[in-house]
């Protein structure tokens, strides 16, 4: 059992992917970092498992590179609704389909290699103004962090709960032993619901619904979709996996020396599939402001970074709400991929808004209007 030190620069509380890259970054900057969870790892969680280009960006900058026995390219985005359905590539490079526990597992990897002091099987206790506790066994420390997901304890700790906004759905996670039969992320539309196929290997896929209704479960939703039910009549499936997906910006995400990162911080509707993403950046940010000692500049970039997938969040949240909106707004695209290229730019930071605006919204209102 790794012993508790008596003090550490950095305390983070949580040690799945959001805790681990802010271990790393901060270790990059030189700090000294502890890093304690309740769970062993590799630590799973029900997700899409598909990283977009700017995911890899981010972790690049972590000195993290995903090889190709644990992955699978994805050259780009499906939208299907009904009769109709359009594609687009990123507009510079592929992003990956990879297990979530392989995931944690090359960021554990990373971290190892840098050092990073990591405490399993272990749950903080309590923290305050220059110390943090582990079981009941106190150590100082410069900065607490709360990595430790949307019902983050240390956010109730540090009085962070305020929030501006929140909604909630629900997502549902199975692989599938079957090879690909597409190099896109699909996304197929029903009414509440949608359904994220991810290859994650060359024979496995990865199937996800994100829903409103927790009564609803993958086997139902499939159901609405004859073709995807033939594509993966006889693979062997394994145990269903279900978790909460939560739309909630805080008013703060720091407080002293207490600080957010990751869904802990505010979260966006997993329909963007950029969670991990904005976890990511925040960790580089973050890691920057523990070098200049003010967090100020953490909310300041937080709230930057935050941006982006939240305004994607809702413009995608609005089509689940609205069947007549949805299926306008597909056709739409589907009769001009072109409009669909600039929103997948926009999508995964590629494109400035201006672009977006010009290049996408004001086109598809045209095109829309048109239909």
């Amino acid at each position: 059992m790794v012993p508790i030190p008596r003090s550490t620069d950095v305390f983070i509380v949580g040690g799945g992917p959001a805790g681990i890259a802010t271990a790393i970054a901060a270790r990059l900057k030189g700090l000294d970092v502890t890093v304690v969870d309740p769970a062993q790892p590799p630590i799973d969680k029900a997700c899409g498992e598909g990283l977009m280009p700017d995911s890899l960006t981010a972790l690049e900058l972590l000195g993290i590179s995903i090889g190709p026995d644990q992955s699978y390219p994805f050259r780009g985005i499906r939208f299907a609704h009904e009769n109709a359905s359009v594609a687009s590539d990123f507009p510079i490079r592929r992003g990956l389909g990879i297990r979530r526990i392989h995931l944690h597992q090359t960021m554990l990897d990373r971290a190892r290699q840098l050092g990073v002091r990591m405490i399993w099987g272990r749950r903080a206790t309590g923290i305050g103004p220059g110390f943090a506790s582990i079981s009941g066994e106190e150590m100082s420390c410069r900065w607490t962090v709360g990595a430790d997901g949307l019902n983050s304890r240390v956010r109730c700790w540090a009085g962070l709960e305020s929030a501006r906004y929140e909604s909630r759905r629900f997502g549902f996670r199975r692989h599938y032993g079957v090879a690909p039969w597409s190099d896109h992320m699909e996304i197929h539309w029903g009414d509440g619901y949608q359904i994220y196929l991810t290859p994650v290997g060359r024979d496995h896929v990865c199937v996800a619904l994100i829903t409103r209704d927790p009564r609803q479960r993958l086997d139902d939703a499939l159901q609405a979709f004859p073709e995807l039910v033939r594509k993966l009549d006889g693979a062997v499936a394994n145990a269903q996996r279900g978790a909460v997906t939560v739309f909630r910006r805080l008013h703060h995400v720091f407080g002293g020396s207490t600080v957010l990162v990751g869904d802990a911080s505010g979260s966006v509707d997993a329909i963007t599939g950029e969670g991990l993403c904005l976890a990511f950046r925040q960790a580089l940010a973050l890691a920057d402001a523990f070098v200049t000692g003010d967090l100020r500049s953490y909310q300041s970039a937080h709230d930057r970074l935050f941006w982006r997938p939240a305004f994607m969040a809702r413009l995608m949240l609005l089509l689940d709400q609205s069947p007549s909106l949805r299926r306008r707004t597909i056709r739409a695209l589907s009769s001009n991929p072109e409009i669909f290229a600039n929103l997948v730019a926009m999508h995964v930071g590629e494109s400035s808004f201006a672009d977006f605006l010009s290049g996408a919204m004001l086109p598809l209102g045209w095109r829309m209007w048109t239909i």
